[in-house]
């Protein structure tokens, strides 16, 4: 649950009612942080990200069909509260009968209608089974809501993994940025080497050192971009977006502004929201539900039974009646296994001991997501620390090459210097915005850790 207010209080620095906004702005970059767009390239915001994974991913489909399947089974549980109905019709040829005397002697033989027939229609409905029936029906009730949370971890779990390699995808492109850039001061420092060269003020080592720079520069230049190509093939084949799609993240993540919630106030979020803990209480809701279940298995079943049968030929009596014997019967039948009584109690005990069981897997769940968010809280003021070091790195670095520009354009400094200079504030410039992408990673990981994502 994310408040209408966002606002960051820095820990131990602030009273609680003393807050400061953190504004995120985009840094102002000297060139695009990707090449133009192509015509399979695509801008993708996280927003959007998320939509395209619940419409397309195979693993929430696995998930949704499961839910489905499980909602049937509710329906299907509730069929028993509905009455049985039986009916059987058979046609049969009869053979001539044999009467004996009861020692197995002097056979007669009897005649029997050639042609005999059966017809029988029983009804039963269950009137009392000791709450059986409703267990079964609770139970399939809480397997349904055990496999929607299924479900929703699940698209939990599928956007934070899609959200990890967009943002990674981020950073490798603002690493490709920089790199290109000290890739081109780099070859400048090259020509102006060559030149001091040629009027005799400088040495070749000089030169091989530089392009021995300049190879190391292109190495990891490559490696960034096979590691961008990497990262953009999973969020492809996750979204199943067209092969060949080239995703581009949208800067306008780095302006979204972090709440400062306090420790307490995630762990209540986790409380009301986390999954896991629904998971677990729903275990204790079908332990509980068994146990009735095998409590009802010691207690009699009653039932209406009624039932109307047409048979033929009548042979209780000799000679067989060739007729046709109709008759029906309406009563209340009483099912009890006496055998229950010594046999059902091991089951009773089994039954008590999954409910125990169920109850200490909570208490266990309640730890882990606790621990969870506190260290996850840290991690977010750690977050949150890094990023005001970075900017106080960018202040520094940008006071550092004004006053070396300054100080290059009145002859007062080397080249060399003037390049440390520049790469000094790209590599700051660098870390700044890689401190909020890792600021944003850890926020939506709280969220993420609370089921809110």
């Amino acid at each position: 649950m994310v408040p209408p207010t966002f606002f960051f209080q820095a820990p131990n620095a602030m009273s609680k009612k003393q807050r400061f906004v953190v504004p995120f702005f985009v840094l102002a970059w000297s060139m695009p942080l990707f090449p133009c767009l192509h015509a399979q390239d695509r801008l993708l915001g996280i927003e959007e990200m998320f939509r395209l994974a619940d419409e397309n991913s195979k693993s929430i489909q696995v998930f949704q069909t499961g839910k489905e399947a499980a909602d049937m089974e509710v329906k299907a549980a509730k069929s028993q509260r509905l009455p049985e109905l039986n009916a059987s019709v058979s046609a049969s040829y009869w053979g001539p009968g044999v009467i004996w005397d009861r020692n197995f002697r002097h056979a007669a033989t009897v005649d029997m209608p050639p042609f005999g027939n059966n017809f029988s229609l029983e009804l039963q409905q269950t009137l009392y089974a000791g709450g059986s029936v409703n267990s079964q029906i609770e139970l399939a009730r809480i397997e349904a809501r055990a496999s929607e949370l299924d479900w929703q971890k699940n698209r939990q779990e599928v956007r934070f993994l899609l959200l990890s390699y967009y943002l990674e995808l981020y950073k490798l492109g603002n690493q490709k940025k920089v790199l290109q850039k000290n890739l081109e001061l780099t070859g400048q420092l090259i020509a102006n080497m060559q030149a001091r060269l040629e009027q005799g003020t400088a040495l070749k080592n000089d030169i091989t050192r530089y392009e021995l720079q300049r190879e190391m520069l292109q190495l990891q230049s490559i490696r960034v971009e096979d590691a961008c190509k990497i990262m953009n093939y999973k969020l492809v084949t996750l979204l199943h977006l067209p092969e060949g799609t080239r995703i581009h993240p949208d800067t306008a993540i780095l302006a979204e502004s972090i709440p400062a919630w306090e420790q307490e106030q995630w762990q209540e979020a986790v409380r009301q929201n986390n999954l896991d803990l629904q998971r677990a209480q729903t275990g204790m809701q079908a332990s509980e539900q068994n146990v009735k279940l095998q409590r009802a298995g010691s207690l009699p079943r009653i039932s209406i039974v009624a039932a109307d049968h047409l048979d033929g030929p009548v042979t209780i009596e000799v000679p067989v009646l060739n007729n046709n014997f109709n008759y029906w019967y309406v009563g209340i039948g009483i099912n009890y296994d006496i055998s229950s009584l010594y046999k059902n109690n091991r089951n009773i005990a089994k039954a008590k001991l999954q409910a125990r069981q169920a109850q200490e897997s909570y208490e266990l769940a309640q730890e882990q997501t606790h621990n969870a968010v506190q260290e996850n809280y840290v991690n977010l003021l750690t977050a949150f620390s890094e990023l005001r070091t970075q900017e106080k790195n960018v202040e520094l670095a940008d006071e550092n090459f004004t006053v070396i520009r300054n100080r290059y354009q009145n002859e007062l400094a080397l080249l060399t210097d003037m390049l440390d200079a520049s790469n000094t504030k790209l590599s700051a410039d660098l870390g700044l915005v890689n401190a909020r992408i890792n600021l944003i990673f850890h926020y939506y990981k709280m969220k993420y850790v609370t089921h809110t994502l």
